[in-house]
């Protein structure tokens, strides 16, 4: 079936079915073939590093993925022109990031 050229920029209109559920991820590991890209998403929470649970799975192709990625990368520059620019942490862990601002006391001059 082919689509009508003036149908073809229509994005199609998306249905979320009674009791669909939003699940909060903070991780996501990224694997792929040659074939697809898959995204399996997790939450992990302190004290549960030893067991994290896959909450979902997006399976992608290449060139799902990419066109993913570029309205990603639209969405959020939309976002901070909006709200602002997203702040990155500086530093590479967590406990630097938080405590980059508290200065260790000064010690006493030896002499």
């Amino acid at each position: 079936m082919t689509i009508p050229p003036a149908n073809r920029n229509v994005a199609p209109r998306l249905e979320l079915p009674p009791g669909l559920e939003a699940v909060y991820v903070n991780l996501v590991r990224i694997s792929h073939t040659p074939a697809e890209i898959v995204f399996d998403y997790a939450r992990l929470l302190p004290g549960q590093a030893d067991s994290l649970q896959v909450l979902s799975r997006l399976v992608m192709s290449p060139v799902g993925a990419k066109l993913f990625w570029r309205a990603l990368g639209e969405n959020l520059a939309r976002y901070e022109a909006s709200f602002g620019e997203i702040a990155m942490p500086n530093d590479s862990t967590l406990a630097n990031d938080l405590f980059r601002t508290i200065q260790p006391p000064d010690s006493p001059s030896g002499g």
